[in-house]
This record gives structure tokens, C-alpha cells and sequence, in this order.
């Protein structure tokens, strides 16, 4: 059975926010909020993955309470982590 390939022609642009287990989850928030993120990804201090979150509207819509008491509970057994955001890229930026 072939394996499916996606197409990567969109781009993303990535941001990183260093922040401490108090600010976790308000940032998650302000974040999903915005509405242009595809991904969040939260790394501890040594660059591991602890969590990825993909939003889609769908996931937005109907789990976004489990998601942040997930980010939370994390939250409370680290220290210090970043979190990466992956944006949807603007029309206008692509075309530069």
C-alpha cells in the first residue's frame, strides 16, 4: 500500500516564545485565539517535545477545553519551556 504524501506547498513561519509554567497556558490561549496558527509545539529546556497541538478550526471548536487542562497539567511539572507557533503564511508575505 503506497503511502500518502502531502503537499507542502503552503508555508509557515515559526516563532518561539521562552516563557516560565506560569505563563503556559494564558500564552496557549492568546494564541488560539488569533486564529492563524496551524501548530503549537511545547519543548522543555532541553529541546524536548513535550506536547504538539495541531488546530484546525474543527479541533478549536469541540476540544479546546481538554487541550488547555492538558497544557496545564504540564505546565505544573515544568520550570521554564518554549513554546513554537507555526503561523499560517499571508498571501502578502509569500509573494515578497
Amino acid at each position: 500500500m503506497p503511502k500518502e504524501k502531502k503537499d507542502k506547498t503552503e508555508k509557515a513561519e515559526k516563532e518561539e516564545f521562552h516563557l516560565t509554567s506560569d505563563e503556559i497556558v494564558e500564552k496557549v490561549k492568546e494564541l488560539i485565539k488569533e486564529g492563524n496558527i496551524r501548530r503549537i509545539i511545547i519543548k522543555n529546556e532541553q529541546g524536548n517535545v513535550l506536547m504538539e497541538i495541531p488546530l484546525t478550526f474543527a479541533v478549536v471548536g469541540t476540544v479546546i477545553a481538554p487541550i488547555l487542562a492538558a497544557v496545564g497539567a504540564l505546565a505544573a511539572l515544568v520550570t521554564k519551556c518554549t513554546i513554537v507557533v507555526e503561523r499560517k503564511e499571508s498571501k502578502k508575505q509569500s509573494e515578497k
